[in-house]
C-alpha cells in the first residue's frame, strides 16, 4: 500500500538562549489512506513538535535540518510558504489540544467557519457562506446550527468548541487529519463522543488520521497503528494491537505496565522510575537507557540500530529487541508451531543504522 504521508529521518532543531537543541530527531513514520496512526509518548517526547514539523508550523526559532515529508509524492519540506498554505486546511487539517485557545474569542462561530471557505474557495456571497457553515456544523452534530452561527466561543461548552474546531478542519474534506490530543480537558463522556465523531467522519470520507495522545487506552480503541516516541525519537512502531500485545521495547512495556486495570486492583501500578531528560540533557546512547531495567554498557554508549520483522511492519530501536520479543512471544511460539506456522521470533532482523 502506498503511503499517503511518509516522513523519513526528519530532524528539527530549535535555537534558544542556551544554544541549539534537537526537538525531533531522525523521526520516520507513515500513514496510509483510511488508516489511523497513534503517536504516543509522555509530555515533552516530541509528539506535537513532530506534527508541527509535518505541517511546516515551526516557531521562528525552529528549522528542519534533515529529512523529507512526502505527501502524495511531494516533499512538503521543500515547498514554499505559499504552497504549504494551499495544502493546510484544504488537504491536511490539524485539530489542536485546546479548542478555546484555537478559536478566536472575538469572532462568532459562523465567521470562523466561513473563513476557510473564503480563503480556500474564494466564496464571498454571505448567504452561501452561511449555508456552507450550517452544513458543516450539522455534520459534526452541533444542535441548532443555524442559530449558533452568531454565538461566540465562550458561549459553547468545551465539547462543543472542540466540535467547532473539527468542523473547521473537515470543511474542505481533507485527506489527512492530524489530531493533537483532541480530548484534553474533556470529561470521559465527552471524550467518547468526540472520538466516535472522528471515527464516523474518517469512515465516511476515508480520511487518514494521526492521533497524538499519551493515553494508551484511547489509542488502542481508536487507532490501527502506533508509533511510540521518547526523547524526540520513535522507539517502536507497528500495528497497535500487535505492539500492545507483544511490546519489543522496554519503554513501551513500561507504559503498558503503568496503565490502570480493573483486573489488577490488588496490585500497585508499576511506574517507570526517573524522568525523561530535557532537550539539552539527552545521553549519548539510548535516550531511555538511564531508566531502563535492561540497559547494558552498549545501551549507554551507542544509540541502537533499528530491528525489523513482519516484513518491516514491526520496528524497534533497542539493543534488547531480541530479548524483549523472545519474552513477549514465548507464549505464542508453541501455538504457531502446532499450526504449521513459523515461530513468532523468526524474521527479526537488524537493519541499516539510520542515525550517526
Amino acid at each position: 500500500m502506498t503511503a499517503l504521508l511518509e516522513a523519513r529521518n526528519l530532524t528539527t532543531m530549535l535555537r534558544g538562549k542556551h544554544g541549539v537543541v534537537t526537538a525531533v530527531d531522525n523521526v520516520s513514520l507513515r500513514v496510509d489512506a483510511g488508516r489511523s496512526l497513534a503517536l504516543v509518548g509522555e509530555s515533552g517526547s516530541g509528539k506535537s513538535m513532530t506534527c508541527n514539523t509535518l505541517l511546516g508550523l515551526l516557531p521562528s526559532n525552529g528549522r528542519v535540518v534533515q529529512g523529507e515529508v512526502f505527501y502524495k509524492g511531494r516533499d512538503l519540506v521543500r515547498l514554499s510558504r505559499a504552497e504549504m498554505a494551499k495544502i493546510r486546511g484544504r488537504e491536511i487539517g490539524m485539530i489542536l489540544q485546546d479548542a478555546m485557545t484555537s478559536l478566536n474569542p472575538l469572532l462568532t462561530i459562523g465567521d470562523q467557519v466561513a473563513e476557510i471557505f473564503r480563503v480556500h474557495q474564494g466564496i464571498r456571497d454571505k448567504a452561501e457562506l452561511r449555508r456552507l457553515s450550517v452544513d458543516v456544523l450539522e455534520r459534526v452534530k452541533i444542535p441548532a446550527a443555524l442559530e449558533r452561527l452568531d454565538s461566540y466561543p465562550f458561549q459553547f461548552s468545551g465539547g462543543m468548541r472542540q466540535r467547532v474546531s473539527i468542523a473547521i478542519n473537515i470543511a474542505l474534506s481533507p485527506e489527512l487529519l492530524i489530531c493533537d490530543e483532541p480530548t484534553t480537558a474533556l470529561d470521559v463522556t465527552v471524550q467518547l463522543q468526540i472520538l466516535k465523531l472522528l471515527r464516523e467522519l474518517q469512515q465516511q470520507r476515508n480520511m487518514a488520521l494521526i492521533f497524538v495522545t499519551h493515553d494508551l487506552h484511547l489509542a488502542s480503541q481508536f487507532c490501527d497503528d502506533v508509533a511510540i516516541m521518547y526523547g524526540g525519537r520513535i522507539v517502536e512502531s507497528g500495528p497497535i494491537a500487535d505492539v500492545f500485545a507483544r511490546p519489543a521495547h522496554p519503554y513501551t512495556a513500561g507504559l503498558l505496565r503503568a496503565v490502570p486495570s480493573l483486573g489488577r486492583y490488588e496490585k500497585r501500578l508499576e511506574a517507570i522510575p526517573g524522568q525523561q531528560p530535557g532537550l539539552a540533557e539527552w545521553p549519548a546512547g539510548c535516550r531511555f537507557a538511564p531508566r531502563c531495567p535492561l540497559a547494558t554498557q552498549q545501551c549507554h554508549a551507542q544509540y541502537p540500530d533499528w530491528f525489523e520483522w513482519q516484513n518491516g511492519a514491526r520496528r524497534s530501536a533497542c539493543w534488547q529487541t531480541m530479548q524483549m520479543w523472545s519474552q513477549a512471544a514465548s507464549s505464542c511460539c508453541d501455538s504457531a508451531a502446532d499450526s504449521g506456522g513459523e515461530p513468532a521470533l523468526a524474521g527479526v532482523a537488524r537493519v541499516r543504522r539510520e542515525v550517526a
